[in-house]
């Protein structure tokens, strides 16, 4: 299994090391392809396991859509319970879904003929075109407040490329972001390249944490920063959403969260893991931080490399991670560069949702039973 491109040094599951490529921080070395990729579903199914049966209302809701899924997972408050004012509400939530799909149109092609009430006006163009809108942004097409099985549910559609490319590479952090922290996996098919990518997002969301952490530190601040990831640049963390959303998703799941990260953290050369107690310390020299640069996501590099790199000088990435490396403000450079990739995904996503967003009410939504199907 080669590693991702440009991704050198990143922390991900390989058979053998790359010539010449940076020690990754947290990187589970295997003798063989064959068992890299059995190391990579192993790793990916301890990270995110599939729904037991007390998942049963989940999977109800699954049943009303076209089945080809390569992943669809549950997430949010009205999955787990949060802290705040709605933390005693979490039965009335939405429940928040993502299906991730192979082929985007056949899907939507299918989905129309059972739900076409699900959609907005853009029903009419077709599966194509609905195709087409939902690879702006973050490449992910909502259709909300849905009606479903008694509950209001959301539900977005990812082609299974765009999902890898958002875990590898962080293009957006859009749906990368939402998979750093705790979700509910309900199916998942067996795409070795899919389960090593999910398995490489973990492990590049603890490697930036490392780089905006101080040299000491508690598991809970590592969670904060993790699940802050995505909401940083997030404009309608300003305008919006509470601002103490991180803080209210962390505090209650801290036992989901050491789920997700505790075998990363156990294998993490860079880490003094003391779980007894809670702490972690880091290596924070400019070689310690230089490895943690050199394995971030490809597009975290460029963003941090833009930053600091005046244009027309041209320098090569390596040179000027090393500067920044040495640099006292690292962690607020690597800051400032997720910001930059939050920020552009999530204005042009809620633009979409004005189109994707129906602004009647569904009056027949998902109550009517799948064929076959008795009443749930």
């Amino acid at each position: 299994m080669a590693a991702a491109p440009g991704g050198r040094g990143r922390c991900v599951t390989v058979p053998l090391p790359l010539p010449g490529a940076a020690s990754p921080p947290c990187a589970a070395t295997a003798a063989a392809s064959a068992g890299g990729r059995e190391k990579a579903a192993e790793v990916a199914a301890m990270a995110l396991p599939v729904l037991s049966s007390s998942g049963v209302k989940f999977r109800r809701v699954l049943a009303h859509f076209p089945q080809e899924l390569s992943l669809a997972f549950a997430y949010g408050s009205g999955v787990f319970r949060q802290a705040g004012p709605s933390a005693g509400h979490s039965e009335n939530n939405m429940l928040d879904f993502v299906f991730a799909v192979d082929d985007s149109v056949t899907w939507h092609m299918m989905n129309l003929l059972k739900n076409k009430s699900h959609y907005s006006f853009l029903k009419v163009f077709g599966p194509k075109q609905i195709s087409n809108i939902q690879s702006y942004g973050a490449g992910i097409y909502y259709n909300t407040l849905v009606p479903c099985n008694g509950r209001m549910i959301k539900y977005g559609v990812i082609s299974t490329d765009a999902l890898i490319d958002d875990l590898l590479h962080w293009k957006t952090l859009y749906v990368a972001g939402r998979l750093q922290k705790p979700v509910k996996i309900l199916t998942q098919n067996e795409n070795g390249k899919l389960q090593a990518a999910l398995v490489s997002n973990l492990k590049s969301a603890v490697t930036a944490a490392f780089l905006m952490l101080p040299e000491s530190f508690s598991e809970e601040d590592l969670y904060m920063q993790i699940a802050g990831l995505s909401y940083s640049g997030d404009f309608r963390m300003i305008i919006g959403e509470d601002r103490s959303k991180v803080q209210n998703i962390v505090k209650p799941n801290v036992p989901y969260f050491q789920k997700l990260y505790s075998n990363i953290l156990q294998d993490c050369p860079q880490v003094v893991y003391k779980h007894h107690l809670g702490r972690l310390e880091i290596d924070k020299s400019p070689e310690g931080q230089f490895t943690q640069l050199m394995a971030l996501p490809k597009n975290l590099q460029q963003k941090i490399t833009s930053l600091v790199d005046p244009p027309g000088k041209n320098r090569d990435v390596e040179e000027i991670l090393l500067q920044v490396a040495h640099d006292p403000d690292c962690g607020l450079v690597v800051h400032q560069g997720i910001s930059g990739i939050v920020r552009s995904s999530s204005i042009v996503q809620s633009a979409k949702t004005i189109l994707t967003a129906d602004v009647t009410h569904h009056p027949e939504g998902c109550f009517k039973k799948p064929a076959g199907q008795k009443n749930l």
